[in-house]
């Protein structure tokens, strides 16, 4: 259903820093980098199909994270759920919510784990068990 997901940065080198750590837990390599016919830079991960993309405002303003959104990343298990939160958080992260771990309800058993990036964008590793 989707193609990629794009977040704003104010800072794209400590951004770049932060996913470089905690999209490589999920096996995403080096991001393209790419300059847009504004100047602003823009950063593009790509992963089994899939790209994550970090930019500079293309409108001048602030970039801020949205009241309601959560971005959700694929895992392959319990222990890669761990390993998200933990590189997030030694890498200017912030974990909000329940801590990591197995949580059960109406969409079955899942194993979710929260953090916030540096820019305040929330994130989740999840795995369904």
């Amino acid at each position: 259903m989707l193609n990629h997901v794009m977040l704003g940065s104010n800072d794209i080198e400590r951004s770049k820093a932060f996913y470089d750590a905690v999209l490589g837990v999920l096996g995403a390599g080096e991001p393209i980098r790419n300059v847009a016919a504004s100047g602003h830079v823009r950063l593009f991960y790509r992963h089994n199909g899939s790209t994550f993309g970090l930019s500079e405002p293309i409108n001048n303003e602030p970039a801020t994270s949205a009241n309601g959104a959560t971005i959700g990343f694929k895992c392959d298990s319990a222990e890669q759920v761990k390993a998200f939160h933990d590189v997030a958080v030694a890498h200017g992260g912030v974990s909000i919510e329940d801590p990591p771990g197995l949580r059960a309800g109406a969409m079955g058993a899942l194993h979710l784990a929260y953090v916030r990036d540096p820019d305040g964008n929330k994130l989740c590793a999840i795995f369904r068990v």
